[in-house]
């Protein structure tokens, strides 16, 4: 019987884009699910969004409020604006023994990712993260032989818009090109955006561009190895595929396994957390291991506030 998978959260394109996309790996054979509920906080959009999102997207049920989902769906998608709520409107589900995929950003405080540590100590089955983490470009390249391309030692990445709902991109590009154990952060400068050093724990360094007010830059990395240099522009068209083509075999229970653990998969969101202490602090090296949980990171609030206010 086909996975019966509900959206939490319609604020952002990502639901409207993700479901075609969904249904055609259905059609494929790669997944047997199917969209079957949804709910929309309105913190974003307008009283009764989610009954018009369903009836438009034949999806059967829209769902007013979000405990009443529990019973109607195997798997859920996390997409709400706010980062802040992904934890609270998550826990229904992992209370109810449903996997989980968090749409980006998964969290913006460390209380937050230390929930979804515990979370997953107890049996959870979390997953998500960025889309970029996961783009066929870097999967393409790391695909050729070492002996080809050589390690890369050193990479630059980034992306325009703002420092975390978009700049998390840029983390999670060059963390899917430098692979996980990234260790710590500093920043550089700015000269139109923020400049940040990631060092991993085996040496490798990349360096990211992030923010500019609102700029609209292509994602972009290069990566450098001893036997040459790879730059990569990724198509903006493919992303989401790769996402769900990298999660839905685990959200849906193809596999057990998760592209990534927990502390892997938020390592993008624990770098810019790091980062942000990094520039407030005036260009100290942040180690990820160090940060503090009061550590204040990205307010969701705010940024869904803003986000509102630009929709409607």
């Amino acid at each position: 019987m086909a996975t019966r998978l509900g959206l939490v959260g319609l604020c952002t394109s990502h639901p409207n884009s993700w479901i075609p996309i969904i249904r055609t790996l259905a059609e494929e054979g790669m997944v047997d699910v199917e969209v079957t509920a949804c709910w929309d906080s309105g913190e974003t959009r307008p009283d009764g969004f989610a009954a018009e999102f369903a009836a438009e997207k034949q999806i059967p049920h829209a769902v007013g409020k979000l405990e009443d989902m529990v019973g109607l769906v195997d798997a859920v998608i996390v997409h709400t604006t706010n980062w802040d709520k992904h934890v609270e409107q998550a826990r229904p589900f992992i209370e109810a023994g449903l996997p989980v995929l968090i749409d980006k950003p998964v969290a913006g405080n460390l209380a937050d990712i230390r929930q979804l540590l515990d979370w997953e100590k107890t049996g959870a089955k979390i997953t998500g993260g960025s889309s970029l983490r996961f783009v066929f470009e870097v999967a393409e390249y790391l695909a050729r032989p070492v002996e080809e391309r050589g390690e890369v030692h050193t990479a630059f990445a980034g992306c325009g818009t703002d420092e975390y709902n978009y700049g998390i991109h840029a983390y999670s590009l060059l963390c899917g090109l430098m692979g996980t154990g990234l260790r710590s952060v500093t920043y550089l400068g700015m000269s139109g955006q923020k400049h940040i050093r990631c060092r991993w724990a085996n040496g490798s360094v990349g360096f990211l561009s992030v923010g500019g007010e609102g700029q609209r830059l292509p994602f972009h990395v290069t990566a450098i190895a001893a036997k040459g240099l790879e730059q990569i522009r990724v198509d903006n068209g493919k992303i989401y595929r790769a996402l769900l083509e990298a999660t839905l075999p685990f959200l849906c229970g193809a596999v057990e396994q998760a592209p990534f653990t927990v502390a892997e998969l938020v390592e993008p969101e624990l770098a810019a957390i790091a980062a942000r202490r990094s520039w407030l602090d005036g260009g100290t090296e942040v180690f990820l291991s160090d940060l503090h949980g009061d550590e204040e990171g990205y307010d969701g609030t705010v940024f869904a506030d803003g986000y509102r206010r630009a929709r409607m």
